[in-house]
């Protein structure tokens, strides 16, 4: 094992997956000259050239269009957005036309495409730039949507990204660019659609993914010294969801616990929510509780800020609600 950054692993993962097939490429804003907005493709246009490492203009519908149009003619592109707030620029193209064109071409088109960057709040960047879009690209047939919370799984799930034949949403954060951790030296995926459990427990099922995973971690810490033991499932991905992992865990547990930073209606915690008491009613010994963020747009001040995204306190709240303590 060696340990990287989050940025490494995801400039690796490109890189390695590049140098194995020409078809591969890498296109947004700042990607090449600049090393990317957040040094993710660092190096990478001094090894692969500017056929490969492409800076485009401030322009998401048109440069999504024109990946999505290559990788109809056999081309693998990855298209990195400098913030999926920025997607939404380019959405008519993701979800009009990536999504479906494998559908509405009766399979003569499968669409390799993979559209990453980050997601969700970053600390005070406003309103405009701190949603969280999983949920939405989640509600799309034929897309799939990824988000890993650590540089291992980060580097797995985008090899296995970049080599699925159908379009993939693959969202980081920018919190976590710098974030380091434990990376195998030798070649790895990791498949889309497994959730992981990261930490192993008895009395409560804490279900999250991305960035906002920590804060169940801390928790579950906390709570370990109540002698309340917290399994954490890491979904990595929303859509496919695993949801026997989840209905595994909670047949263990018989509580449930959702963290998603989202605003609270019609979320993957909703969904989740849904699926366990309809088809695990029977094994649920408290209500489920889904723990999101405030139902505004993201606040500026640091103060309402804090208020606004969940924490490891609201997560140890809900877990002592759910153990009727």
């Amino acid at each position: 094992m060696k340990t990287i950054q989050f940025r490494e692993a995801i400039c690796e993962a490109m890189s390695e997956e590049m140098r194995k097939d020409d078809s591969i490429y890498l296109m947004g804003e700042e990607v090449a000259e600049y090393n990317g907005a957040y040094k993710a493709s660092k190096g990478m246009l001094d090894e692969f050239g500017e056929e490969r490492v492409i800076d485009t203009p401030i322009s998401e519908l048109g440069f999504s269009g024109i990946a999505i149009g290559s990788a109809m003619l056999g081309n693998r592109p990855i298209v990195e957005y400098m913030t999926f707030n920025f997607a939404l620029v380019g959405i008519d193209q993701i979800i009009n036309n990536a999504a479906k064109m494998r559908q509405m071409s009766g399979g003569q088109f499968n669409i390799p495409i993979v559209f990453r960057g980050p997601t969700a709040s970053a600390g005070q960047l406003g309103a405009t730039h701190s949603q969280a879009f999983e949920n939405w690209f989640a509600n799309t047939p034929g897309l799939k949507v990824v988000i890993p919370s650590n540089p291992k799984d980060a580097k797995g799930l985008l090899k296995s990204a970049i080599r699925d034949n159908d379009p993939v949403i693959f969202m980081e954060s920018e919190q976590m660019y710098g974030d380091k951790g434990e990376v195998p030296e030798g070649e790895y995926t990791i498949p889309i659609g497994v959730a992981e459990t990261k930490r192993e427990g008895t009395d409560v099922t804490i279900v999250s993914f991305g960035k906002i995973i920590k804060e169940a971690y801390t928790a579950a810490d906390k709570l370990a010294k109540e002698n309340i033991s917290c399994e954490v499932i890491d979904l990595r991905t929303v859509r496919p969801l695993d949801l026997d992992a989840i209905f595994t865990s909670v047949k263990k547990t018989n509580r449930l616990v959702i963290l998603e930073e989202a605003w609270p209606l019609a979320n993957i915690a909703s969904e989740i929510t849904y699926q366990v008491q309809s088809n695990i009613f029977d094994y649920l010994d408290a209500p489920i509780l889904k723990i999101n963020t405030a139902d505004t747009p993201t606040p500026y001040s640091p103060v309402l800020l804090e208020q606004w995204i969940p924490n490891s306190e609201d997560v140890v709240k809900a877990v002592k609600k759910v153990m009727y303590k």
